[in-house]
C-alpha cells in the first residue's frame, strides 16, 4: 500500500474520532474475502481472471487443437475491503454524511493488490429530497434490484456495472421517486481510438446524463419489499481529436440506453428481474460500443459513427435463511448491431481481423449472444461467511466463412456461430467487520 492509503487509513480516522464530541461520528466497516475459483478453459477476464466475463474463442493450432481449452486455477485477496462512514451536524436542514470505500483491486491489471477507490461521496439527506455528490455507483446498477452472486462480476456482462464520478439529485413523490444524475468517467471508461479511457467523454464537453422514475413499497411489520422503475441513459462521445490524415475534428457519436427493473421480497424468499438495450455500453462492462459507419471525407479521413447495441436480461431468485442462503442468477446478453450499416462490413474489403481493429471501438463484436446459469449456497457462522457458487458461461462466436470473413451482415449481426462454454467453481471465504 502507498504512503498517501497509509495516511487516510490512520491519520483521517484518529482526527474524526477526536471530534466525536462536537456531533461528528465515524464508523469503520469492512471485509476479508479470499475467492479460490477453478475455470474449465480460458477466459476473457480482468485482474488474473478474478472479474470474469465469458470463455475465450476457439483458438486452434495448426493440427486443430483448441490452445484455449486449457482449465486454470487460482486464489486471491484482492476483495478484501475497508469502509468509513462519517456524519456531523445538520447542514441546510439537511442530514449530511461522507462515505469513502477502496479495496485492493487495483486500477488496471499490473496495479493488482494496490488499493483502489471504490466509492467516495458526501450526500444531504432533507424529508423528500437527497443530493449525492461524488462516486458513486451509475444509477444503472441499482442498489436495491442487482445480483447477489459470490462471484465479483456481480452478473456481468448481463448487468451494467460501473462506478462512476456524479451528481445525483432524487426527490421522492410518496411512494414513487424521481431521481436525476450528470455522471463523468474514471475507473470505467469508453473505448476509443486511443484505447480505453475517459477523453471521449470529456471532449465531448456534455456528460452523460441518466433520468430515473420508480415506484418502492415496503412493510416493515411484514418485512416485504415491492420496486419497480425504468430509466433512460444518453451519453455523448467524441472520438478523436483529428483525422488518421491529421486534420482537425469534431464528430461525435451519441447513444442512448434503457433499463427495466423490479424486485419483490419477503423475509426468506426474493425474486429480481432486470431488462437492458441500448448502445454503446463498452463502459458498463457489457456488450456493445460504437462503429465506423461511413466515411463522410476519405481523402481528409472524416468519418462518422455508430453505436453497436446490445439486449440483455437477467433473473434471481434466492432463500435467504438466518443460517443458509440458496439463490440461483441466470442472465443472456445478445449482439443487435447497429442500426446503421457499419463501414467495410457490406463491401467486405478488408479482413476479417483487420475490419475488427478499425471500424469497431466494442467489446464483443464477433459475439453472437452470451448466457450464464449460475446457483449458489451461502453459509453464514455469524460474521464468517462461506460460499460456494456455479458459473456456466457459454459465448457463442461468429464462425468464419470460406473467404475467410466473419459471418456477420452490414449491421454487424452475427449470421452464424459456434458456441463455447466454461464452468467456474468458486469459493468465498469472508470475514466482515
Amino acid at each position: 500500500m502507498k504512503k498517501p492509503c497509509l495516511f487516510l487509513l490512520i491519520v483521517v480516522p484518529l482526527i474524526f474520532f477526536g471530534q466525536e464530541g462536537k456531533n461528528f461520528n465515524i464508523k469503520f466497516s469492512g471485509f476479508v474475502k479470499t475467492d479460490i475459483f477453478y475455470d474449465s478453459r480460458q477466459t476473457v477476464s480482468v485482474r488474473e481472471g478474478h472479474f470474469l466475463l465469458y470463455p475465450k474463442n476457439e483458438y486452434l493450432d495448426p493440427d486443430g487443437a483448441d490452445i484455449n481449452a486449457k482449465s486454470n486455477f487460482n486464489m486471491l485477496n484482492v476483495q478484501t475491503r475497508f469502509r468509513m462512514l462519517a456524519t456531523g451536524p445538520d447542514i441546510w436542514g439537511a442530514k449530511i454524511s461522507a462515505f469513502v470505500e477502496g479495496a485492493f483491486f487495483g486500477s488496471i491489471d499490473p496495479n493488482i493488490d494496490e488499493f483502489r477507490l471504490r466509492h467516495a461521496y458526501v450526500k444531504l439527506a432533507w424529508p423528500k429530497t437527497q443530493l449525492l455528490i461524488g462516486q458513486y455507483w451509475h444509477p444503472l446498477f441499482h442498489v436495491k434490484c442487482f445480483p447477489g452472486t459470490v462471484s465479483f462480476n456481480t452478473g456481468a456482462p448481463f448487468q451494467a456495472f460501473s462506478r462512476n464520478p456524479q451528481i445525483r439529485v432524487t426527490q421522492a413523490l410518496g411512494r414513487f421517486n424521481l431521481a436525476f444524475t450528470v455522471l463523468t468517467q474514471r475507473d470505467f471508461s469508453s473505448y476509443g481510438p486511443n484505447g480505453v479511457s475517459s477523453q471521449y467523454l470529456r471532449n465531448s464537453v456534455l456528460p452523460a446524463l441518466n433520468l430515473r422514475f420508480e415506484y418502492y413499497a415496503k412493510n416493515k411489520e411484514k418485512g416485504t419489499q415491492f420496486l419497480i422503475g425504468l430509466m433512460g441513459n444518453f451519453k455523448m462521445l467524441q472520438p478523436a481529436l483529428q483525422t488518421n490524415q491529421g486534420y482537425k475534428t469534431n464528430t461525435k457519436v451519441s447513444s442512448v440506453a434503457f433499463a427495466l427493473y423490479t424486485k419483490f421480497e419477503t423475509i426468506y424468499f426474493s425474486i429480481k428481474l432486470y431488462g437492458f438495450y441500448g448502445g454503446d455500453a463498452f463502459n458498463h462492462i457489457m456488450l456493445g460500443g460504437y462503429a465506423i459507419a461511413d466515411y463522410t471525407d476519405f481523402s481528409k479521413g472524416y468519418v462518422s459513427y455508430t453505436p453497436v447495441n446490445n439486449g440483455s436480461a437477467w433473473l434471481e431468485a434466492y432463500y435467504k435463511g438466518k443460517t443458509w442462503q440458496l439463490g440461483v442468477f441466470t442472465g443472456v446478453t445478445r449482439n443487435h448491431g447497429s442500426q446503421n450499416v457499419i463501414y467495410d462490413l457490406s463491401i467486405y474489403t478488408k479482413s476479417a481481423s483487420s475490419a475488427e481493429g478499425q471500424v469497431f471501438y466494442s467489446r464483443g463484436s464477433n459475439i453472437d449472444y452470451v448466457y450464464r446459469i449460475s446457483p449458489r449456497l451461502i453459509l453464514n457462522y455469524g460474521k464468517f461467511r462461506v460460499a460456494p457458487e456455479i458459473e456456466y458461461t457459454v459465448a457463442a462466436y461468429a464462425t468464419k466463412s470460406d473467404n475467410g470473413l466473419l459471418n456477420r451482415d452490414e449491421y454487424g449481426i452475427i449470421t452464424d456461430s459456434k458456441t463455447v462454454g466454461n464452468v467456474r467453481v468458486l469459493v468465498g471465504v469472508y470475514y466482515f467487520f
